[in-house]
């Protein structure tokens, strides 16, 4: 079975609707979270990822699109909370809302999560530096997918492999291009993944930004990557 991989889209439509093309077939869609958040589509990234993902799990923005003074320390993302709070229906907001912590996939053999694996640290970051500190969560799986940190990464843990798709709608590893992978279920370790990136139209991104009167940070990091 041939899996796609998606995380941190970010109300970034442009970005996902690249990944989406760029992405070869496969047989099911995953998302490691955090659909909304600092872009201007929420709605409509709710609406795509619903269409296409198997199973999306909950990230940290989407788990605080009601209280966006959460992050009143961050204007960046505060500001991209109270547009996906404006802008989603009822029903999409419900939807946010029931997102699970985690979830496996491909009969059990593969965790999805947001951030690190263990709930009471449900909101820490874990860059690829870290990921052979997951050893003790491999259990029986054969790898963990997560994302939070935006930064593409994946390494041998455990026997199996430990993966950030990288971000669709906001990197921040240098390469402004989206992220996403491809697993193959019938293969071992590493050699299941292949990472991508993709170039999409960042320009319409930053424009619709300042549309939406959005921070103007929020538009310059895209180009950067960061």
């Amino acid at each position: 079975m041939k899996i796609g991989l998606i995380s941190d889209i970010h109300a970034n439509l442009p970005a996902l609707e690249t990944v989406l093309d760029d992405m070869p077939a496969v047989d099911r869609i995953y998302c490691a979270g955090d659909v909304v958040g600092y872009n201007p589509w929420p709605a409509e990234c709710v609406e795509r990822v619903r269409d296409v993902a198997a199973a999306t799990v909950r990230g940290n923005h989407d788990r605080t699109v009601e209280t966006p003074e959460r992050y009143g320390a961050n204007r960046m993302a505060e500001a991209g909370l109270e547009h996906a709070k404006a802008s989603l229906s009822a029903d999409q907001r419900e939807w946010i809302g029931g997102l699970p912590r985690a979830e496996t996939f491909a009969g059990d053999r593969y965790l999805l999560v947001h951030s690190h694996p263990a709930a009471e640290r449900e909101d820490a970051y874990v860059y690829p530096e870290e990921f052979p500190n997951l050893d003790r969560h491999m259990g029986e799986y054969d790898g963990i997918v997560l994302g939070h940190t935006h930064v593409q990464g994946l390494r041998g843990v455990a026997g199996g492999f430990v993966l950030n798709p990288g971000s669709v709608g906001q990197p921040r590893d240098g390469d402004p291009r989206a992220g996403y992978a491809v697993l193959d279920t019938t293969a071992d370790g590493t050699d299941a993944v292949e990472t991508h990136r993709v170039a999409y139209d960042v320009d319409r991104v930053a424009e619709a930004v300042r549309e939406a009167d959005l921070p103007e940070t929020t538009a310059e990091r895209l180009y950067e990557g960061k």
